[in-house]
């Protein structure tokens, strides 16, 4: 025979501070001890036949234990829980509590050393928002291409000058190394529109970033984008002003459908195209004022920020109508 060395070397194994013992609640375990000692100090009193008859008794207190419930035995040992662990259970409980306050605590200095404001968030209510229910209103975050800016921003900014508060911050992405004169000179006009802290407001961080799409995160939790400025137009018609809510409108279906032109006019690849988008625009204005009828709503929005990202159409593409209702609706959007 030959000797082993130890392949692991002997260290002390230091237990985590997070964790605590379970005490043993089990009675069995002590009565089979008690059996135990009480049987060894018969046997060592006792003759052989003695012996026999206390070795069948423990024995049969050993599978008086072992066997199925005892609710006597469940009885004790749910008393002994409650009058043991009782206390401590308090006391853990307690020191949870404290440290979550103490989270708290740390998370209001951040917030308050980072200027965040906690009362940036807007109530909608039934009665306001097409039947929603009222819950609090989380800032988003809109990321953007310098190439495909969404003058939409700017346009209802302008126009809830006096209803509502868009409250827009830029920033520009690593991805982006330089986001030309148009970004620079639309973040120059958006920094023009005062913010009136006594209105309704909403944070929007625009970013500029090299992505193919306009896409919006409106949940602080899960990144599920809301893609084209059409659709975000739609998501902020519902919860701005009322004035600008549609849903209740008996126009929604009209203001839907020309939103839904102007996502099909951006993504026309030929003047062709965006011509015959034009024209199907001005046969939905018809003899109204504004797409929303005599009053401008969210469609106005949408087609007056389409048009101007849309160089290749010209005043000659558009008709005598429209050249009418883009100089109404410049009146309101100042772009």
């Amino acid at each position: 025979m030959y000797e082993l060395k130890t392949l692991l070397p002997q260290f002390d194994i230091k237990l985590p501070t997070c964790m605590y013992p379970l005490k043993n609640v089990s009675l069995a375990a002590d009565s089979l001890a008690s059996g135990s000692s009480s049987s060894a100090s018969t046997s060592s009193c006792c003759d052989p036949r003695q012996k026999s008859e206390a070795n069948g008794r423990s024995k049969t207190s050993r599978n008086a234990a072992t066997c199925a419930l005892d609710l006597d035995t469940l009885g004790r040992q749910i008393q002994q829980l409650l009058k043991d662990d009782t206390a401590s259970v308090a006391a853990r409980q307690e020191k949870v509590l404290k440290q979550l306050e103490d989270l708290k605590a740390q998370l209001g200095q951040i917030r308050a050393g980072l200027g965040v404001c906690g009362k940036t968030f807007q109530h909608t209510t039934a009665f306001q928002n097409g039947g929603l229910k009222e819950v609090p209103l989380q800032d988003v975050v809109i990321n953007g291409h310098p190439n495909f800016i969404p003058y939409a921003l700017l346009a209802l900014k302008n126009a809830w000058r006096d209803l509502y508060t868009i409250d827009v911050k830029t920033f520009t992405h690593s991805t982006m190394a330089d986001i030309g004169p148009a970004a620079r000179e639309f973040e120059a006009n958006l920094a023009k529109v005062p913010v009136n802290p006594a209105l309704p407001k909403i944070s929007v961080t625009l970013i500029w970033k090299n992505c193919e799409h306009t896409e919006m995160i409106s949940s602080p939790t899960m990144y599920v984008p809301i893609y084209g400025e059409v659709n975000i137009i739609r998501y902020l018609g519902r919860v701005g002003p009322a004035e600008y809510r549609y849903e209740g409108s008996p126009l929604c279906n009209e203001i839907d459908l020309v939103l839904d032109i102007c996502y099909q006019l951006l993504r026309c690849n030929t003047h062709k195209t965006q011509v015959a988008m034009v024209r199907l625009l001005d046969k939905r204005l018809q003899q109204q004022q504004y797409f929303g009828g005599s009053q401008m709503s969210v469609a106005d929005i949408g087609v007056y920020s389409s048009l101007i990202r849309m160089p290749a159409i010209t005043d000659k593409d558009l008709t005598p109508a429209l050249l009418a209702w883009r100089k109404r609706a410049k009146l309101v959007a100042q772009i």
